[in-house]
């Protein structure tokens, strides 16, 4: 924009120049005429002079030029006059009038040369006077002139200052600020570019948002089912690969199996439209009871079967969620069949860190065949009896165990490195954990959710934003080390935890730019609303924001832009084994190519080998972490 600024100070400025120029000539040029013109009426008066000597002198013997040459000489104002005959004066003649600049003529006269004039006379303009009535004139002509450059320098500045609207607005679309472009059509002229690029930004704004439904239609056709629109039997192994790693689950939970008997028999008598009917009201009944349960997988396994997978429950609460799921599968209206009190049949089995995948699925399947034998709609819990003692601990042992952590400040900050594809470290992410008065560590896994349930978790991440800004930073060298940190919802939506944040980000501005906030998917999108104005604070304050656990469940990628993060990071249940699932890859691939032409840096979550990493370098993924590049270690 200096540069277009200079440009137009230098196009006004020649305009300026040439229009000076050109009244300086023509003024130099009247003068000029002026002086010529006076120059030539004297020099003509003069030769009248001279023709009536030589008449005289012709057809008169004698002069008698006393009686009609002083009041002749006296009207051409001459300063003196000398006339000689061979040598001879004849007539002299002295003026009164004194000038110092005058003009000499020293003519001889007649054909024989015998006569010889002396005369002398004022230059021609030194005498002129313009009168009141020309000087009028002559500063209505300067006014005008003045008033047309004034008017001609006003109408060409604006004209400029148009063209310079619309090269800021095309800067700001070569920087890739579509939406303040589109925003802020100004005055750009010439006017018809300006409603071109409108229209244009409008377009490009509208094929963006096309692009983030065919990106979502991809996903949508990849992990969902096409009938019910929950996640399919991929969708389902790739979640459950997240929650577990190569020694087991890495939580505990529950998995159940929900089962429509006959469900193939029925849809041949009464058509697929009923059958439909009845899964959605089941499935939507259920959804509203998993939406109290956190992280929580809903998922079709086959044509009759549903299965749903919660982690962070306890058995008690597995038997509980079990009950409420068949009334409402009991709740639907079926059609009069045979079967109708023997439809639906639901199994589970609880699960503990370290079991396999394909055992739980198992156990799941011998509680559901367990189920089917009791002869009537029920459920059944398959339970090993093997329950984690750490969470068996009642929920005020947890309260108690949390507020004395918080007093103590036991909380433990470990920092897993985020890597670049060229080995570079591009920032450490901070995980939380839990030191109990023996100095054992507890996981995050298991005093989150307790910690959820007790309203305790704004407290948690005060002290973990404190340690990482006043210890880990202040700890750097002149250092530039960038540190993540995860916020849950409770905290973003206690005022007082914002209020705190948005202070102590103010106070330490410096070193809120080496800051990287990170929200859940899910988070975002179920409560987007209300934490709209929050992100934007932070990002005012100077922190960058990210989004993780991406491609938990397909949804449009246009939040991502909207809310204008700088991160995304892939979920584990997308990077593992990406080097051998076409399908994800196509996930992956689709995501990036939806963002294209913005800053979204994508980074990968639970990057365990080298061929998982050379795989996401390759579709474009930007920096990962995981165990490949290190485990969280302790700061």
């Amino acid at each position: 924009m200096q540069l277009t600024r200079m440009l137009t100070k230098k196009l006004i400025s020649f305009w300026m120049m040439s229009l000076s120029a050109m009244a300086f000539v023509f003024l130099l040029s009247a003068v000029v005429s002026f002086i010529q013109l006076t120059y030539r009426f004297q020099q003509q008066k003069v030769n009248e002079l001279e023709t009536m000597l030589v008449n005289h002198y012709q057809n008169h013997s004698e002069w008698a030029l006393d009686s009609w040459l002083p009041p002749l000489l006296l009207a051409y104002n001459a300063v003196s006059f000398r006339l000689s005959e061979a040598g001879e004066p004849v007539f002299e003649y002295q003026g009164n009038l004194d000038s110092e600049q005058v003009l000499q003529y020293d003519k001889q006269l007649g054909s024989q040369g015998q006569l010889r004039m002396q005369l002398v006379l004022p230059r021609p303009f030194s005498q002129y006077r313009l009168s009141e009535a020309e000087l009028l004139v002559l500063l209505i002509g300067l006014g005008a002139i003045a008033a047309f450059v004034r008017f001609g320098y006003r109408w060409f500045s604006t004209e400029l200052e148009g063209v310079e609207a619309l090269a800021q607005r095309s800067k700001l679309i070569l920087d890739g600020r579509h939406e303040e472009a589109a925003k802020s059509p100004g005055n750009g002229k010439p006017r018809l570019i300006n409603r071109a690029l409108s229209r244009l930004l409008a377009e490009l704004a509208d094929a963006q948002k096309e692009r983030a439904r065919f990106d979502k239609f991809i996903r949508s056709n990849t992990f969902l089912d096409p009938q019910t629109r929950i996640g399919n039997r991929l969708f389902l192994k790739n979640r459950l690969d997240a929650l577990s790693s190569e020694r087991g689950m890495m939580a505990h939970g529950v998995i159940y199996l929900l089962e429509m008997e006959d469900l193939d028999l029925l849809e041949q008598e009464l058509g697929s439209e009923p059958v439909l009917e009845l899964l959605h009201a089941t499935i939507n009944g259920i959804n509203l009871v998993l939406q109290t349960q956190a992280n929580s997988i809903f998922a079709r396994r086959s044509h009759n079967q549903l299965a749903i997978v919660v982690p962070q429950i306890s058995l008690a609460e597995a038997d509980s969620l079990a009950d409420r799921l068949l009334k409402i599968c009991l709740s639907q209206p079926l059609p009069p069949i045979e079967t109708r009190d023997n439809f639906f049949h639901l199994g589970g089995a609880f699960f503990t860190e370290g079991d396999q995948i394909e055992q739980l699925l198992d156990e799941a399947d011998m509680a559901l065949r367990a189920a089917q034998l009791q002869g009537a709609s029920n459920w059944f819990m398959y339970d090993k009896g093997a329950v984690d003692e750490e969470f068996a601990k009642g929920s005020v042992r947890w309260r108690s165990f949390l507020e004395n952590a918080l007093l103590g400040r036991r909380f433990v900050a470990f920092a897993q490195p985020v890597m670049e594809g060229d080995g570079l470290l591009h920032h450490r992410e901070i995980f939380t954990r839990a030191r109990d008065p023996q100095g054992n560590l507890v996981r995050a896994s298991l005093f989150m959710p307790m910690a959820t349930k007790c309203g305790l978790m704004p407290q948690i991440e005060r002290q973990i934003v404190e340690r990482t800004l006043f210890e880990l930073m202040a700890d750097d060298n002149p250092g530039v080390h960038h540190y993540s940190i995860n916020l849950s919802l409770d905290s973003l939506q206690s005022r007082a935890f914002v209020r705190w944040l948005q202070t102590t980000l103010l106070e330490y501005r410096h070193l809120a730019s080496r800051l990287i906030f990170e929200l859940t998917e899910d988070t975002v999108i179920k409560h987007r609303q209300a934490l709209e104005p929050k992100l934007d604070m932070l990002r005012k304050m100077g922190a960058r924001l990210c989004v993780d656990h991406v491609g938990q469940q397909v949804v449009s990628t246009q939040y991502i832009k909207e809310l204008k993060f700088d991160l995304i990071k892939l979920h584990r249940s997308v990077v593992r084994q990406i080097d051998l699932r076409p399908e994800n890859q196509l996930f992956v691939r689709s995501l990036i190519g939806s963002l294209y032409r913005t800053e979204v840096q994508v980074c990968a979550e639970g990057v365990g080998s080298f061929e998982e990493w050379q795989t996401l370098q390759i579709l474009g993924v930007s920096a990962a972490q995981g165990s490949y590049f290190g485990d969280p270690s302790e700061t």
